[in-house]
């Protein structure tokens, strides 16, 4: 019964998926409710298009509903894994090589999001979600 327990893997993509998107999706609603307008300054300033910023909402806020339901799970953590490669470069490549002030990784929080969703992307959804974890995309 132990083995059983202790060898779940469904259990384990569903605490993933649902901690990586949740803990995201505050991001997406913060933005939601306070707006997002800074993203397309700091868009234009690396010389992409401003208009990329309402990806923001597919990003922050679909792709971790998506995530946490388990439905399009591998779409939805890749769109979250772009979403935070993009964070970093646009906000936080400065600290890219850095240490904080307590010994960690600067970015040791984007890096938890960015290879939490990466890992999502391959493990997919698992047993215990919507699709239940059935076909490509899920």
């Amino acid at each position: 019964m132990i083995e059983r327990f202790v060898n779940n893997s469904d259990f384990g993509k569903l605490l993933l998926r649902v901690s990586v998107g949740t803990l995201l999706l505050f991001h997406g609603v913060n933005k939601l409710q306070h707006g997002y307008v800074f993203v397309e300054s700091m868009l234009l300033k690396a010389r992409l298009p401003g208009y990329l910023s309402h990806g923001i909402l597919g990003g922050e806020l679909l792709a971790p509903l998506l995530m946490v339901t388990g439905i399009y799970t591998r779409p939805a953590a890749l769109v979250q894994t772009l979403v935070m490669v993009m964070a970093i470069y646009l906000v936080h490549s400065k600290e890219l090589y850095s240490i904080s002030e307590h010994g960690g990784y600067a970015l040791e929080l984007q890096a938890l999001y960015l290879f939490g969703s990466l890992a999502v992307f391959f493990f997919g959804a698992g047993r215990f979600s919507l699709s239940r974890g059935g076909g490509l995309w899920d």
